[in-house]
């Protein structure tokens, strides 16, 4: 079933007035067997059947990753795999942001379309052990919880990551399907999901960093893409605790998204709110980053309102990969947001110093 909602925004920037968000709400394949993109649009869980052998994609086309990120607003652990197609990594690293240091970043390579393939979804039980290089992992969902467990060598030092997250019955995410204008065969599917509060450990010789589910939480982004060379994007994310006027405890996260793909159909922008996805429209930032205004506030507003907050930066997580053939260039800027934002049935939500993230990303691959 498709649900296709109208809203009325206020006009804000270069914004139209009218933006359709088409919800699927019952399985439905995503791709014909000749490469067709079949479905345009989100669900508020994966609902899309991926069949990895219809997606038909020149040389690092296709993309398939499992990307974890578990913070504390002090210390920021990233557990990846991915697959683009002619090969692949998998590594985990672990990160000071209070401070600003790379403690320590490890990653295995291996080449192969079809040597390490992960599950087809994200958001259901399912469980991806495997071994590449010197590393093991395992990466097991189930119903209510997930584990992520991953050991290495490095450069003579035994490194281990073990860390389990809630996850809240019947949890709602946003899965998005954007296609892009450039090939009727070319798409980013993406599953993000917040509000899954961490415990574990990250352990590097004899030394031992512990998070506790009092104040880290895990984001999941989960992509299974057939892309263009050339993309831009931002990708901000959070979880926390919100506490009521009767000091009751409420799971609170949001996911934005933009500037991937055509968005005629959906975007990638959901409030999360006791578990429950809480969908508005496009977002887009008072002033453009680039080139040195990553560490000055970012503010944020969406075309319907709905999303109103401000973040004040702390740190920029600057990263680029450069391959030559392939550039991943980033910026993921943590930092303290504060504002409002409005749920469906129009309760407004007032934030205040709260702990994300938002990263602005120019790719070549």
């Amino acid at each position: 079933m498709i649900n296709e909602t109208e809203r009325t925004y206020v006009p804000f920037g270069k914004w139209k007035e009218k933006s359709k968000q088409t919800e699927y709400t019952q399985n439905t394949p995503l791709l014909a067997p000749d490469g067709t993109l079949l479905a345009k649009g989100w669900a508020r869980h994966n609902v899309f059947e991926y069949n990895r052998d219809y997606v038909k994609s020149g040389i690092m086309s296709r993309k398939e990753w499992d990307f974890y990120q578990v913070c504390n607003g002090k210390l920021m652990v990233q557990i990846n795999f991915a697959n683009i197609h002619i090969g692949g990594f998998v590594g985990a690293k672990l990160v000071d942001i209070e401070n600003g240091e790379v403690i320590i970043d490890t990653v295995q390579y291996f080449l192969g379309t079809n040597k390490h393939v992960p599950p087809a979804k994200g958001d259901v039980p399912n469980r991806y052990k495997d071994k590449v290089g010197k590393a093991d992992f395992d990466f097991d969902t189930k119903e209510t919880s997930r584990r992520l467990w991953y050991k290495v060598d490095h450069k003579g030092t035994p490194v281990e990551c073990d860390f389990t997250m809630d996850i809240m019955p019947g949890l709602e995410n946003i899965t998005t399907v954007l296609p892009f204008d450039e090939s009727d065969k070319k798409y980013f599917m993406t599953t993000k999901q917040m509000c899954m509060p961490c415990e574990g450990t990250f352990r590097i010789g004899d030394d031992t960093y512990v998070f506790s589910k009092a104040d880290s939480f895990c984001t999941l982004d989960w992509g299974r893409v057939n892309t263009v060379h050339k993309m831009v994007w931002y990708w901000g994310a959070g979880s926390t605790y919100l506490t009521d006027a009767e000091g009751k405890q409420h799971l609170f996260g949001f996911e934005i998204t933009w500037a991937i793909g055509n968005e005629s159909n959906a975007t990638e922008t959901c409030l999360f709110y006791d578990g429950k996805a809480h969908k508005f429209g496009a977002v887009d930032v008072e002033t453009f980053p680039k080139p040195d205004k990553y560490m000055q506030p970012w503010k944020f507003i969406s075309e319907d309102g709905r999303f109103n907050l401000t973040m004040k930066p702390f740190y920029d997580y600057h990263t680029d990969l450069d391959l030559k053939i392939g550039r991943m260039h980033t910026h993921q800027v943590h930092g303290l947001w504060s504002g409002d934002v409005t749920l469906d049935d129009g309760t407004k939500l007032e934030i205040k110093d709260m702990y994300a993230f938002c990263e602005y990303v120019e790719n070549r691959w």
